[in-house]
């Protein structure tokens, strides 16, 4: 993967623009520079090693060199997509979850922002704001993709079990220039639905232990355990507890797990 290989993939979509790292510490930190100095909209950062990636809850990830998507998306909402910015992460977790479809493989959305095959995290999600006094300025959209097998960290530096692209396909991943496009292509076509109901059912559906006991640690307070029924229409959880009563888990410092 290089500058040229990947303007060549992506010349058949409308980015904003285009930044390529050989390596790079956090795509998200140039994007959010970048769109805080006016990148235009669907502008991406992309790098071929990720030093000092970052996930949700301050949870490092790293991309090593040759092994792995690393890219960050800049988003700059219309009026009409504003109302509806809670969904963004659902809309990038279709967005690689397609992709994944469209390999032949079976991808579940574990809430809100990783993406797993056979229970085990494939990929990830970080959504970072870049905020014009009390209106949001634009967005930045982290993903972060394991294709080959050297983008799964070791064992025992793993809170989740992970695996690659290339381990669940059993053979040779597509080139990353194509998974990339096929995710920037689903995530466009999804971006014009991020306000109908349509994105939330979808995204609902792909839901990773829908029906099941799950447990939700937030922050510091006491974990919550209950059924895991759906969505809300913002993209929050909804849960049933013990007396059959609704749960709803809001987004913020949240970590879920199967089983309670």
């Amino acid at each position: 993967m290089n500058e040229h290989s990947l303007k060549k993939t992506l010349s058949k979509l409308n980015i904003g623009g285009l930044r390529y790292f050989d390596s790079i510490g956090s795509t998200n930190d140039e994007a959010l520079a970048w769109a805080a100095a006016g990148a235009s909209d669907l502008s991406i950062v992309i790098a071929d090693e990720q030093t000092q990636g970052r996930g949700r809850l301050d949870r490092k990830w790293f991309t090593p060199k040759g092994s792995g998507l690393a890219f960050s998306l800049i988003l700059r909402p219309s009026a009409t997509l504003r109302p509806h910015l809670s969904r963004t992460v659902g809309l990038a977790a279709l967005s690689i979850a397609e992709s994944c479809s469209a390999l032949g493989l079976t991808p579940r959305i574990k809430w809100p922002n990783d993406i797993l095959l056979n229970g085990k995290k494939t990929a990830g999600i970080l959504v970072e704001t870049v905020w014009s006094g009390e209106d949001v300025d634009s967005l930045v959209i982290g993903m972060g993709v394991n294709v080959h097998k050297a983008s799964v960290p070791p064992a025992e530096l793993l809170q989740f079990p992970a695996t690659s692209l290339e381990d669940e396909l059993g053979k040779e991943a597509p080139a990353r220039e194509e998974i990339l496009f096929s995710i920037l292509s689903s995530f466009v076509r999804w971006r014009e639905r991020l306000g109908t109901d349509e994105l939330i059912q979808a995204w609902e559906e792909m839901l990773a232990f829908r029906g099941e006991q799950v447990q939700i640690h937030t922050g510091n307070e006491d974990p919550t355990n209950g059924k895991l029924i759906g969505l809300e229409s913002d993209g929050s959880l909804r849960l049933s507890d013990a007396h059959d009563k609704s749960v709803i888990i809001r987004f913020g410092d949240v970590s879920l797990r199967p089983g309670a």
